[in-house]
């Protein structure tokens, strides 16, 4: 999950701070010490995040592209430069294009604000309901976001005015998924510092867990942090956490597991328990890093995880694991573009039967247990899909669309029949009826009256030497389903 640190460098970051009878220091020093500290942890603990640094006042700046180079970031930090006054909504704005260039819309990414903001966001906030179609407020990021607003103030000065408020309001406008962290006691560096360690303990502290198979283990990493689910059919939901102690139940072979459903990826990576591991990350490149491997993160020692990696890899099977009650998920290895593999674990959903076409993960078990191979002698047959014991009664093709490009060609079908009546009568109502069921089915209301108004504009696009019964056709039809997306008819077939 790669992170975005947006520093404030307008001039109420230059605003000093006394220190106990000390030097005076500015916000601005305050809030480098705090990220100096949390890129020193992230080198540590989670090197694997990709981190890119933007500045913003009036105008927004990316200092460092995304990259693993902790080094980079700070010495980045340390050549801030003073502007002019903040503009919160062109740092938004600066974040979404940094982010969906690099990564798209479909990537969860972390997003920490650090700076004093407080005026501008006021004004941005208050003006929001005045924003037209063209100037839209950047909140929600068209990507997954949690947002982390780490204020260079503490909670007493936020509560004299309503800043806390526009902080959790923009919070709020995020889709809530962050939270806000303030300095407890007076601005010194010994809060600061406690500010950011809240942060780590929330965002950043490793996940450490121990992968058993048989009597073989292995300590590992899992990045990034498997976050807890709340399953939304539960009576009373709970959130589940994926526990330390992962146990791979059993192996199956790729082509019967497919491309199953998963509710998110990570990386497994051995802990080095020798400490002969290379950098990763560390060379003066803005180019994004590779993996390293499991044979690197292990070192030289004996390792289950690079045992297991190395046999998956070569068999072309996945592993099984359990990641808590009736939770599994499975390991397999996975080349980069570049052709190097890494071990990788997928969640599934919660559930005894994740993938309905495996059955129940506890009712699989090896094959010398089969009264007779289910692969056959020779492998040419697979055991899955497996087959529902009852035949369902309502069993039969319906139309469904996944994706737009389904529903675009039935209509398109559609559109071609009409232009060719009344010689395609029979097959232009079979598809219209077919679409039409579909629609009312799922109350796509707005799909029926599409339709009409395409078949009124084929209508008039009909050529001077178009059969009568064409028009009269088209027009019955349009009519028809226009009836049925306000819901007057009584939703007979069109005939």
């Amino acid at each position: 999950m790669p992170t975005v640190v947006l520093m404030d460098v307008s001039l109420s970051m230059t605003r000093p701070v006394s220190l106990d009878g000390s030097e005076e220091f500015q916000r601005k020093n305050l809030a480098v010490h705090g990220l100096n500290m949390l890129f020193e942890h992230m080198a540590s603990n989670y090197r694997m995040e990709f981190t890119a640094l933007m500045a913003f006042s009036s105008l927004w700046e990316l200092l460092v592209p995304f990259t693993r180079d902790y080094n980079a970031l700070q010495e980045a930090l340390g050549n801030l430069e003073d502007y002019d006054k903040t503009c919160v909504e062109s740092a938004l704005n600066g974040v979404s294009n940094v982010v969906q260039q690099e990564w798209g819309s479909a990537c969860p990414c972390q997003v920490i604000w650090q700076g004093y903001v407080y005026g501008s966001l006021r004004h941005s906030l208050h003006t929001l309901k005045h924003h037209g179609d063209d100037k839209k407020f950047p909140l929600p990021f068209p990507f997954p976001t949690k947002l982390f607003i780490m204020s260079v103030a503490n909670a007493e000065e936020l509560q004299m005015t309503d800043a806390m408020d526009n902080l959790e309001e923009l919070l709020r406008l995020s889709g809530g998924d962050g939270q806000i962290f303030t300095m407890e006691g007076p601005l010194c560096m010994k809060n600061v510092q406690a500010m950011f360690g809240r942060l780590i303990d929330h965002a950043y502290s490793p996940f450490h867990a121990v992968l058993h198979c048989g009597n073989l283990s292995s300590d590992v990493q899992v990045f990034p942090r498997p976050e807890p689910i709340v399953m939304d059919e539960e009576v009373e939901p709970m959130p589940r956490s994926v526990n330390t102690d992962l146990e791979i139940v059993g192996f199956i072979e790729i082509a019967d597991i497919s491309s199953p459903p998963v509710i998110s990826r990570h990386l497994v990576l051995p802990i080095n328990v020798n400490k002969e591991v290379d950098e990763v990350g560390t060379g003066a490149t803005d180019e994004l890093e590779e993996e390293p491997s499991a044979s690197q993160m292990a070192g030289k020692s004996p390792n289950f995880c690079v045992l297991l990696h190395g046999s998956l890899k070569v068999e072309g099977m996945v592993a099984l694991v359990q990641l808590g009650p009736e939770w599994y998920g499975m390991l397999y290895s996975q080349a980069d573009s570049k052709k190097k593999s890494n071990l990788m674990m997928s969640l599934f959903e919660p559930g005894p039967d994740p993938l309905p076409w495996l059955g129940k993960i506890t009712h699989l078990g090896p094959i010398s247990e089969a009264a007779e191979n289910p692969y056959g002698e020779d492998d040419s047959k697979s055991p899955f899909p497996l087959q529902p014991p009852v035949k369902r009664s309502y069993a039969q093709n319906v139309t469904v669309w996944i994706k737009a490009s389904g529903l675009q060609t039935d209509v398109q079908k559609i559109l071609r029949n009409a232009r060719k009546l009344p010689d395609k009568t029979q097959t232009f109502y079979k598809e219209l009826n077919r679409l039409r069921k579909a629609a009312l089915a799922f109350g796509f209301w707005e799909l029926l009256k599409g339709m009409a108004d395409l078949l009124e504009r084929e209508c008039t696009l009909l050529p001077d030497s178009a059969h009568p019964d064409a028009a009269f056709q088209l027009s019955h039809a349009a009519q028809q389903l226009k009836l049925a997306s306000t819901a007057t008819s009584e939703l007979v077939k069109l005939d």
